[in-house]
């Protein structure tokens, strides 16, 4: 993940349990030797009402860890363009995304890194598939629009329950997530519900799902971008004439609860 010999990384931190456990799993491997990165963490005060301003300062200054706290009033721009009874989420995410490009590169960064976790990423691919019809989900590692920067997630194998665990042991500073009052009847805490409800039905299930987006099949999905339907055909040698080249085979499907949720069935 490190690129280059003089990488340089900004580490978000919002102040909730995913971005402590990020920033001191990147501090230990960065003084075990693991990690040959600059770190600079980063707080971006969005202005939102009732935002405790001094807890991540303090935080940071007793732990001596580098950072920069910038303050930028989003708050009042989406609370403005947004109408009444729609989500802030949407309007606020891309406005704060914009300004920690900014910040990274004014601080000479080549990365910026989030603490979004397994579940997290679990969740985007199906508000994705329920609200937006599409199959995609926030990847561990891209490059921004304009080519000058990486996005990591270092948390993206990580369960959320996980980072609760450990940010209660340390005993962070924890600042709450729904401080702008947006948070109620979201479409992600429904979806949220959803996977809570299937992980109680069938213990394991999430992590079941999240291995099933490290084992897309082009060839089984309905995408003619991705796979060309049109180009295919049949094998006319001799024996093997009639022969499909696409089969229907090692068709991951659910057979019930005494075959668990990674069984199989073989069409031929």
């Amino acid at each position: 993940m490190v690129e280059g010999s003089s990488a340089r990384w900004l580490v978000c931190l919002s102040g909730g349990k995913d971005s402590y456990t990020l920033l001191a799993i990147l501090i230990e491997l960065k003084w075990r030797g693991l990690l040959p990165v600059d770190l600079l963490a980063c707080n971006l005060d969005q202005g939102q009402p009732g935002f405790p301003a001094t807890v991540l300062p303090k935080f940071l200054e007793r732990m001596g860890v580098p950072h920069r706290i910038e303050y930028q009033d989003t708050y009042s721009i989406v609370v403005d363009k947004v109408p009444q009874g729609r989500t802030y989420c949407a309007l606020c995410s891309r406005l704060r995304r914009g300004n920690l490009y900014r910040i990274a590169r004014e601080e000479g960064c080549n990365a910026v890194v989030l603490g979004h976790h397994r579940d997290d990423i679990l969740e985007t691919f199906f508000m994705n598939l329920f609200h937006g019809g599409r199959l995609a989900t926030m990847p561990p590692k891209l490059v921004n629009e304009e080519g000058d920067l990486f996005l990591y997630r270092p948390l993206a194998h990580v369960a959320e329950a996980d980072c609760e665990k450990f940010a209660k042991a340390m005993n962070y500073p924890i600042i709450p997530c729904d401080l702008c009052g947006s948070q109620d009847g979201l479409q992600r805490q429904q979806v949220k519900q959803i996977l809570d409800q299937w992980e109680k039905n069938s213990p394991g299930r999430r992590q079941v799902m999240f291995r099933a987006l490290m084992n897309a099949r082009p060839s089984h999905l309905l995408d003619p971008k991705l796979w060309d339907f049109a180009g295919l055909a049949l094998k006319m040698d001799g024996a093997s004439a009639g022969a499909p080249i696409l089969r229907e085979r090692d068709v991951a499907v659910e057979k019930g609860p005494s075959s668990g949720p990674e069984a199989q069935i073989d069409w031929q």
